[in-house]
Protein backbone atom coordinates (compact mmCIF):
# COMPACT_ATOMS: atom_id res chain seq x y z
CA UNK A 1 0.00 0.00 0.00
CA UNK A 2 1.28 3.58 -1.09
CA UNK A 3 0.97 6.44 1.22
CA UNK A 4 1.76 9.99 0.89
CA UNK A 5 2.87 12.96 2.98
CA UNK A 6 0.70 15.38 2.76
CA UNK A 7 2.95 17.93 5.41
CA UNK A 8 4.19 19.95 3.31
CA UNK A 9 0.71 20.83 1.66
CA UNK A 10 -0.53 21.84 4.87
CA UNK A 11 2.19 24.22 5.63
CA UNK A 12 1.19 26.73 3.06
CA UNK A 13 -2.27 26.10 2.18
CA UNK A 14 -5.38 26.24 4.26
CA UNK A 15 -9.06 24.34 3.71
CA UNK A 16 -7.12 21.37 2.18
CA UNK A 17 -7.40 19.11 4.98
CA UNK A 18 -9.71 16.62 3.44
CA UNK A 19 -7.69 15.96 0.60
CA UNK A 20 -5.78 13.12 1.75
CA UNK A 21 -8.76 11.30 2.22
CA UNK A 22 -10.70 12.14 -0.61
CA UNK A 23 -7.50 11.00 -2.71
CA UNK A 24 -8.02 7.42 -0.68
CA UNK A 25 -11.26 6.83 -1.18
CA UNK A 26 -10.62 7.83 -4.52
CA UNK A 27 -7.74 5.02 -4.82
CA UNK A 28 -10.25 2.28 -2.82
CA UNK A 29 -13.19 2.64 -5.00
CA UNK A 30 -10.81 2.47 -8.06
CA UNK A 31 -9.22 -1.53 -6.89
CA UNK A 32 -12.25 -2.43 -6.23
CA UNK A 33 -14.54 -1.19 -9.40
CA UNK A 34 -12.42 -3.71 -11.59
CA UNK A 35 -12.88 -1.35 -14.48
CA UNK A 36 -16.52 -2.33 -15.56
CA UNK A 37 -18.21 -0.60 -17.18
CA UNK A 38 -15.23 1.24 -19.28
CA UNK A 39 -15.74 5.26 -19.25
CA UNK A 40 -14.24 7.88 -20.97
CA UNK A 41 -13.76 11.81 -19.15
CA UNK A 42 -13.29 14.79 -21.19
CA UNK A 43 -12.60 18.10 -21.54
CA UNK A 44 -14.95 19.76 -23.81
CA UNK A 45 -14.07 23.44 -23.02
CA UNK A 46 -12.60 25.18 -20.42
CA UNK A 47 -15.38 24.84 -17.84
CA UNK A 48 -17.15 21.78 -19.57
CA UNK A 49 -16.75 18.01 -18.89
CA UNK A 50 -18.64 14.82 -20.35
CA UNK A 51 -18.53 10.91 -18.56
CA UNK A 52 -19.12 8.79 -21.64
CA UNK A 53 -19.94 5.02 -20.09
CA UNK A 54 -20.37 2.08 -22.26
CA UNK A 55 -23.08 0.51 -20.84
CA UNK A 56 -24.40 -2.20 -24.12
CA UNK A 57 -27.36 -3.82 -23.04
CA UNK A 58 -28.97 -1.33 -20.40
CA UNK A 59 -31.81 0.49 -21.30
CA UNK A 60 -32.67 3.71 -20.07
CA UNK A 61 -34.94 2.35 -17.32
CA UNK A 62 -32.09 0.50 -15.73
CA UNK A 63 -29.85 2.80 -14.97
CA UNK A 64 -30.33 5.39 -12.18
CA UNK A 65 -27.65 8.40 -12.02
CA UNK A 66 -27.77 10.65 -8.79
CA UNK A 67 -25.66 13.63 -7.22
CA UNK A 68 -24.79 13.91 -3.74
CA UNK A 69 -22.24 16.33 -1.67
CA UNK A 70 -19.59 16.39 -5.04
CA UNK A 71 -20.76 12.15 -5.58
CA UNK A 72 -21.57 11.73 -9.00
CA UNK A 73 -22.72 8.21 -8.72
CA UNK A 74 -24.11 6.10 -11.87
CA UNK A 75 -26.03 2.84 -11.27
CA UNK A 76 -27.03 -0.34 -13.74
CA UNK A 77 -29.50 -2.63 -12.40
CA UNK A 78 -30.41 -5.55 -15.13
CA UNK A 79 -33.56 -6.99 -14.78
CA UNK A 80 -33.55 -10.68 -13.77
CA UNK A 81 -33.27 -13.20 -16.26
CA UNK A 82 -35.65 -15.86 -16.42
CA UNK A 83 -32.66 -18.35 -17.55
CA UNK A 84 -33.86 -20.15 -20.13
CA UNK A 85 -30.95 -18.93 -22.67
CA UNK A 86 -28.63 -21.69 -23.22
CA UNK A 87 -25.01 -19.48 -24.02
CA UNK A 88 -22.38 -21.59 -25.35
CA UNK A 89 -19.62 -18.50 -24.70
CA UNK A 90 -21.19 -14.89 -22.83
CA UNK A 91 -18.68 -12.43 -23.65
CA UNK A 92 -20.94 -9.56 -23.30
CA UNK A 93 -21.35 -8.39 -19.29
CA UNK A 94 -24.48 -7.85 -18.51
CA UNK A 95 -24.00 -7.54 -14.75
CA UNK A 96 -25.22 -4.53 -12.21
CA UNK A 97 -22.51 -1.98 -11.64
CA UNK A 98 -21.99 1.18 -9.70
CA UNK A 99 -19.44 3.53 -10.34
CA UNK A 100 -18.89 6.72 -8.25
CA UNK A 101 -17.06 10.00 -9.57
CA UNK A 102 -15.87 12.96 -7.06
CA UNK A 103 -16.73 16.29 -8.14
CA UNK A 104 -14.94 19.49 -7.39
CA UNK A 105 -16.72 22.20 -5.72
CA UNK A 106 -19.11 24.21 -8.30
CA UNK A 107 -19.18 21.21 -10.67
CA UNK A 108 -23.12 20.25 -11.43
CA UNK A 109 -24.26 17.62 -14.12
CA UNK A 110 -26.08 19.37 -16.63
CA UNK A 111 -27.64 16.59 -18.40
CA UNK A 112 -27.62 13.24 -19.90
CA UNK A 113 -28.18 11.04 -22.66
CA UNK A 114 -28.69 7.27 -23.64
CA UNK A 115 -27.00 6.77 -27.63
CA UNK A 116 -26.32 3.37 -28.79
CA UNK A 117 -24.98 1.73 -25.82
CA UNK A 118 -22.86 4.77 -24.60
CA UNK A 119 -24.16 6.84 -21.62
CA UNK A 120 -23.53 10.74 -22.17
CA UNK A 121 -23.37 12.57 -18.65
CA UNK A 122 -22.16 16.25 -19.63
CA UNK A 123 -21.44 18.72 -16.40
CA UNK A 124 -20.27 22.13 -16.45
CA UNK A 125 -18.31 24.21 -13.68
CA UNK A 126 -20.13 27.55 -12.64
CA UNK A 127 -18.44 29.51 -10.13
CA UNK A 128 -20.86 31.78 -8.26
CA UNK A 129 -20.21 35.52 -8.30
CA UNK A 130 -18.59 35.64 -5.05
CA UNK A 131 -16.08 33.33 -5.60
CA UNK A 132 -15.04 34.98 -8.88
CA UNK A 133 -11.90 36.74 -8.63
CA UNK A 134 -12.92 41.04 -8.12
CA UNK A 135 -10.54 44.03 -8.20
CA UNK A 136 -10.42 45.69 -4.87
CA UNK A 137 -10.27 49.43 -5.51
CA UNK A 138 -7.88 51.44 -3.83
CA UNK A 139 -8.96 54.79 -2.02
CA UNK A 140 -6.59 57.50 -1.94
CA UNK A 141 -7.31 59.47 0.99
CA UNK A 142 -5.25 62.75 2.16
CA UNK A 143 -2.69 62.55 4.63
CA UNK A 144 -3.21 61.88 8.04
CA UNK A 145 -0.30 63.43 9.60
CA UNK A 146 -0.87 66.09 12.36
CA UNK A 147 0.65 69.40 11.73
CA UNK A 148 3.20 70.34 14.20
CA UNK A 149 2.89 74.14 13.64
CA UNK A 150 -0.65 74.15 14.37
CA UNK A 151 -0.69 71.83 16.86
CA UNK A 152 1.38 74.02 19.01
CA UNK A 153 -0.47 76.85 18.14
CA UNK A 154 -3.53 76.01 19.53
Amino acid sequence: MRTLDFSPLYRTTVGFDHLSSLLDAVNRSDTNSGGYPPYNIELLDKDEYRITMAVAGFVQDELDIQTEKQTLTVKGSKANDDGNRNFLHQGIAARNFERRFQLADHVEVRGARLENGMLHIDLERQIPEADKPRSIPINGSKSKLIDVEKRDAA
